[in-house]
């Protein structure tokens, strides 16, 4: 499955380092929105951590 434009949005933020709230900050969003589009993210690219999510999106072009 293919990032939604959002969980790419999330996905830039993630692989920069940032936090859920940062996230959430950059993004005018909840931290629980945050937190929904990683798990997402994580499911999606098959991913255990953000670390491993931010090389795979690397790796596929999507960031």
């Amino acid at each position: 499955m293919v990032p939604s434009s959002r969980e790419v949005d999330v996905l830039r933020l993630l692989a920069a380092g940032q936090s859920n709230p940062e996230g959430a900050g950059a993004l005018y969003i909840g931290r629980g929105a945050v937190r929904t589009h990683v798990s997402n993210i994580l499911a999606k690219l098959d991913a255990r951590t953000r670390t491993e999510a931010a090389i795979i999106a690397r790796d596929r072009g999507l960031l």
